[in-house]
């Protein structure tokens, strides 16, 4: 279950980095047609939430993994 959290907090933290990088890319150079605010708010949301039911997913399988391998 370590090894899943240490996972999940990986890949939150690289996709944290790689929307700072995207605000600072956007605050240097404005004009360069971005799509909008709105829907990169959408983006992160769905991101996020794809990896929260990735992660759940993944403890809830290594918690009842043992008594599954029993059948």
């Amino acid at each position: 279950m370590k090894h899943t959290a240490d996972r999940i907090r990986r890949s939150v933290i690289g996709l944290t980095v790689r929307v700072r990088q995207g605000l600072e890319e956007a605050s240097r150079r404005p004009d360069r047609g971005d799509v909008s605010t709105t829907t990169v708010i959408i983006w992160v949301a769905a991101v996020t939430g794809a990896v929260l039911i990735a992660g759940t997913i993944a403890i809830v399988i290594a918690k009842y993994n043992a008594q599954l391998s029993n059948l």
